[in-house]
């Protein structure tokens, strides 16, 4: 979910396990060439989906900690792909809590359908995040360490 501490909880975990780190966001912002929410302005969610699909099949990584968009959810390939690389772990967090941390939204590059709102977004995703976690750590209002602690401790 944006806002959950995949990227910041994914630094800390990798160097917590000894391992590399991936974030698929700059990963994608490399590979394109400019920054997500310029890809979403410009060519839609639809594309920026395609881009963030191809990011994570294009991913063979050994003994690494990655950290996807939100939206890559939505690929059903992208999915079973990282599925097969490891454990997915669901960072969970409320509503209220998502909408707390994102103080950037329209700057961000969060992938919003047209005339999505915040909320719809987020009922649409978490049955999704639920049907392909291995792992679900609940992070509202915890801090890094303790999520941490918990990924490693599931591990």
């Amino acid at each position: 979910m944006p806002g959950a501490g995949k990227s910041t909880v994914g630094v800390i975990l990798a160097k917590t396990l000894g391992m590399q780190f991936i974030d698929c966001d700059i990963l994608i912002q490399q590979q394109s060439g400019r920054m997500l929410q310029e890809i979403l302005d410009r060519d839609g969610p639809d594309a920026f989906r395609r881009m963030e699909e191809e990011a994570i099949l294009s991913l063979h990584p050994r003994h690494s900690v990655i950290a996807t968009g939100g939206s890559v959810i939505w690929s059903r390939a992208a999915m079973e792909h990282l599925r097969s690389l490891g454990v997915v772990v669901y960072l969970e967090i409320s509503f209220e809590e998502m909408e707390k941390r994102l103080k950037n939204i329209t700057t961000r590059g969060i992938v919003l359908l047209p005339n999505q709102t915040l909320r719809g977004m987020y009922l649409q995703r978490v049955p999704l995040y639920e049907e392909y976690a291995d792992d679900t750590i609940p992070c509202s209002g915890e801090d890094v360490e303790s999520v941490v602690r918990r990924i490693c401790e599931g591990a």
